[in-house]
């Protein structure tokens, strides 16, 4: 029996239709997951919005508040006066508040007329201030420190240049400061010649930045002067001078003033000497504190000579002082020749002064030692004040070597040793090199008049005073007097001018000194002439 297969039926190909109906299919399928899966991220994402719009606005409402009363705390006169102001004008009205302006800026311009001091003490220096702050330090303050480079750049990145086919594109850094990176003003105090502004330096920055930047600093000012001063670990002062009040000559002391005083009434510790820069009186310690003077021929070393021996006038007629000079020129002192109970020219005179008061002081020493610390100004132990006159001339130039080198020592035991024991020394140099005065370092007291050049502020000051505004060598000429003092506490130099002492004041002083002292109690002590046998000689003589 033969059995027949039959043949497999061929694949049946689907049309075109089944297709487009299977393709719908699946594809309306996805779009609905699409539209569900879309439907839920729009609801989250309307959520995240929603969220983000709510802690935003709280975010800004917070940080407004925050910055409102930061700003309270910290302008609380501006914010005061702005919430008083208008306070009054919704209440009362504007012109009310214009009548009372009107009322109010009279009576401060009658106060002033009548009363400038009181005024300028009470009033005139607060209304200044704000003026100075808000008119212009504030404006323009930002500007200058990125002009004078007193900012902290922005380190984070370069120029950076992206090269394509099509075109090429530089990027470049920062070019104005964040407020991070420029130091914020904390108070403005003016007063009458000067505008103090203090700032908060950034990180990066130190005082020293500042100090060399004093020059830059006073010229985008429009000053003559600027200083800069530390007040803390990141806050200096930047000191601006307005007006100069040391361009008059500063009167000396009146001996018809002092007539009736006796010495026991002046006080040592506060001898006045001339002006500050300030406006007020310099007072100067005489006892125990050596003072080295440098400056220029006619910078006016005789007025910080004999302007304090003014003062002191009725200490030195009743013998609590005595004042010694040197003066190898044989001219500045010999004026006053009575003033002073040891006088020497040559160097062998200076010497032997040196000598005398060298001795002394060992006798002091062995006689107070174990029983004060401060050997009391009495007239058995009277402050010894030693006026050496050109200090480079006899420490470098007059006399032989052995000579110059036996006054350098005794002027070193004089200033190491003679604080305590009631011994001054008082030198005056024109050259203040260190080889003409070896023992500079010895004088805590410095003070320069105009010199010559730059080099010569810091070596009477020391290196950082002309950093610190210690100009000394753009005094004019026609300032006399003028000078910087530094050293003895005095952080920043300070700008002084000495009283003016015309000769007949020198004249006027030599007779108040061996007038009879209105304190019977007082002996007189006796001046001593040359040593018996030494005829007065010009510098220069050997010794």
């Amino acid at each position: 029996m033969i059995t027949t297969v039959a043949p497999p039926a061929a694949d049946v190909p689907l049309s075109w239709e089944q297709i487009t109906m299977v393709g719908g299919a699946v594809a309306a399928a996805v779009l609905y997951v699409l539209y569900r899966v879309g439907h839920y991220l729009a609801r989250v994402l309307e959520a995240l919005a929603t969220a983000a719009v709510v802690f935003v606005a709280v975010y800004l409402a917070a940080k407004g508040v925050v910055v409102a009363l930061v700003w309270t705390v910290r302008h609380w006169r501006t914010t005061s006066t702005v919430t008083v102001v208008s306070a009054w004008c919704w209440w009362w009205g504007w012109l009310s508040l214009l009548l009372v302006a009107l009322a109010v800026a009279a009576g401060l311009g009658l106060w002033r007329i009548a009363a400038p001091l009181p005024f300028d003490q009470h009033a005139g220096r607060r209304i200044r201030s704000w003026w100075q702050r808000w008119a212009v330090y504030a404006p323009r303050m930002p500007r200058w420190l990125r002009s004078c480079n007193l900012t902290v750049p922005d380190r984070a990145g370069a120029t950076v240049i992206q090269v394509n086919p099509l075109r090429r594109t530089a990027t470049a850094p920062r070019s104005r400061p964040r407020r991070d990176q420029l130091p914020r003003i904390l108070a403005v105090r003016s007063g009458p010649s000067w505008d103090e502004v203090r700032v908060r330096l950034v990180p990066g920055q130190t005082p020293e930045d500042f100090d060399q930047a004093a020059r830059a600093l006073a010229v985008a000012r429009g000053v003559n002067r600027c200083q800069v001063r530390e007040l803390g670990p990141n806050v200096v002062s930047i000191d601006y001078q307005r007006r100069n009040l040391l361009d008059r000559v500063v009167d000396a002391p009146a001996l018809d003033a002092m007539a009736g005083l006796t010495g026991d009434a002046i006080d040592l510790d506060r001898v006045l000497s001339g002006a500050t820069e300030y406006g007020t009186g310099w007072r100067q310690s005489i006892r125990g504190s050596h003072t080295l003077v440098g400056g220029a021929t006619g910078a006016g070393k005789g007025s910080l000579m004999w302007a304090p021996l003014l003062s002191i006038a009725p200490a030195i007629r009743d013998g609590l002082v005595r004042v010694n000079g040197i003066d190898p020129k044989g001219m500045e002192l010999a004026y006053g020749r009575d003033v002073f109970h040891r006088y020497a020219v040559t160097s062998r005179d200076a010497l032997a002064l040196l000598d005398d008061l060298v001795e002394q002081m060992e006798t002091r020493k062995r006689e107070h030692a174990g029983t004060t610390r401060l050997v009391p100004i009495t007239r058995d132990t009277p402050l010894e004040i030693v006026e050496f006159d050109e200090i480079g001339a006899l420490l470098r130039y007059v006399g032989d070597r052995k000579t110059r080198e036996a006054i350098t020592e005794r002027i070193a035991l004089l200033t190491t040793q003679g604080r305590a024991l009631g011994y001054t020394v008082r030198g005056y140099v024109q050259e203040p090199t260190k080889d003409t005065v070896p023992v500079r370092e010895l004088f805590p007291r410095r003070i320069c008049l105009r010199v010559a050049s730059k080099s010569h502020v810091a070596m009477v000051l020391g290196d950082q005073a002309y950093d610190r505004g210690a100009w000394a060598n753009r005094i004019g000429e026609s300032e006399p007097g003028v000078g910087y003092l530094f050293g003895e506490g005095v952080r920043e130099p300070l700008r002084v001018r000495a009283a003016w002492v015309p000769d007949e004041a020198i004249k006027a002083l030599e007779r108040f000194v061996t007038a009879p002292s209105p304190d019977p109690a007082r002996h007189p002590a006796p001046v001593l002439p040359f040593r018996p046998g030494t005829p007065a000689q010009p510098a220069g003589g050997a010794a």
